[in-house]
């Protein structure tokens, strides 16, 4: 569980990181680009985030409803997106552009009413996002790496002999388990910024 070790298997991994930054970027351009047509798709989903937000702003104490809201959300999202990695590795590609998408969206349309970008991304996003957004990016990382894993075992990538498909499971559920403790306190650390630092700023 040491963070030491928790580096060394990002860089081991840093191919499907490299992937997970790909699709999210890749939804944060097509929220931004095709928003005319996504919206139908994205505005549910935000304007739910929306209600949920007002419910918690007229709680008695905002700040610490926010924080567990923000924190169970992320910490329950990015574990799950790992563990139903196993599944060929669809759910991570879905979460990662998905996410990117709303993104995407919501600076299109914040931007055309006019908001000063800058001051929105700098407040808004910039002090718990530069946290946030890589430990959401590692955890689909895992959840791709899992899925890879399972189809080559699988041997659906090509490896037909017996040695070609074995997987070295141990090692990366011994991964998987140290980068999950550390994305959950990245993770705890996010939520205490965004719900207290982000939350005045953009109150």
């Amino acid at each position: 569980m040491s963070f030491r070790c928790f580096i060394q298997d990002l860089a081991h991994y840093r191919k499907m990181l490299l992937v997970s930054l790909t699709l999210f970027v890749a939804g944060i351009v097509l929220g931004n680009v095709y928003s005319d047509y996504l919206g139908a798709m994205l505005k549910p989903q935000i304007h739910a985030l929306r209600e949920v937000s007002g419910t918690l702003s007229q709680s008695s104490s905002p700040e610490l409803s926010f924080f567990i809201f923000i924190f169970l959300n992320n910490a329950i999202k990015s574990l799950l997106v790992i563990g139903l990695g196993a599944f060929f590795g669809f759910m991570p590609v879905v979460f990662l552009v998905m996410n990117g998408m709303v993104l995407g969206y919501l600076v299109r349309e914040t931007s055309a009413q006019g908001a000063d970008m800058f001051e929105l991304i700098v407040k808004g996003l910039l002090p718990h996002g530069i946290i946030e957004i890589p430990a959401i990016l590692i955890a689909a990382a895992y959840g791709l790496q899992f899925g890879y894993l399972v189809l080559k075992s699988l041997g659906e990538l090509g490896a037909r002999e017996r040695h070609e498909r074995s997987v070295k499971w141990g090692a990366y559920f011994r991964a998987a388990g140290t980068a999950a403790f550390w994305i959950t306190v990245a993770l705890l650390i996010a939520a205490i910024i965004e719900s207290t630092i982000t939350f005045h700023l953009v109150q």
